[in-house]
Parts: structure tokens; C-alpha cells; sequence
């Protein structure tokens, strides 16, 4: 993954790295954020609870609005049960880098 990006784009999307805190007072994108192991990750408030999966699809949504795409386009790929997630977008890697450089 490029050290200074959140997402590498990939043939039928992309991949997003992106760091999560649920309980939040609001949901929102913090956005980009640079960890101590020299990697990027988008920051992710999300009102609802660690619970069933419930932060998990509160981030889908999430996404979705921002992205304009919708919640089926989204995989949790990685990171179900932690603050570290990756989820690939499915869709056309041009017009995805072009919205996600503007979050």
C-alpha cells in the first residue's frame, strides 16, 4: 500500500485501510491519518456500538454516502472484530480514487 494514501486502487475497485472508533457522539470522516508503522488509514467516527456487527455496517453506510456508491459495492474484508479495518469498494478504480482523494 502507498505509504501516503488510505486506498490502494486494485482491477474491479479499491481496497481502504481505515481506522474506526465506534461509540462516537457522531459519525463523521476524520480523514486521512498516518499510524507510527509509517502507513495510511482513513479515520472513522461511528455512533453505534461494537456490537453484532453493528459498527461495522454503521461504517458501510457511511461509506456509501460519501462515496455515492451503494452498500453493496462494500466487503469487509479484513478486521471484523477490531479498530483496524479493510473493506474493497467495488467499481470503476478511476472515478473511486477521484472520490476518495476528495474525502
Amino acid at each position: 500500500m502507498n505509504q501516503d494514501r488510505f486506498y490502494t486502487l486494485i482491477p474491479d475497485g479499491a481496497r481502504l485501510s481505515l481506522r474506526v472508533t465506534p461509540n462516537a457522539r457522531t459519525s463523521a470522516i476524520e480523514g486521512p491519518e498516518l499510524r507510527a508503522d509509517g502507513s495510511c488509514a482513513l479515520k472513522l467516527r461511528v455512533t453505534a456500538p461494537p456490537d453484532k456487527g453493528a459498527a461495522n455496517s454503521a461504517v458501510i453506510a457511511l461509506l456509501a454516502k460519501a462515496l455515492g456508491r451503494p452498500k453493496s459495492a462494500f466487503t469487509l474484508h479484513s478486521g471484523q472484530t477490531a479498530r483496524s479495518k479493510i473493506i474493497v469498494v467495488a467499481g470503476d478504480s478511476a472515478q473511486l480514487a477521484a472520490a476518495l482523494d476528495a474525502l
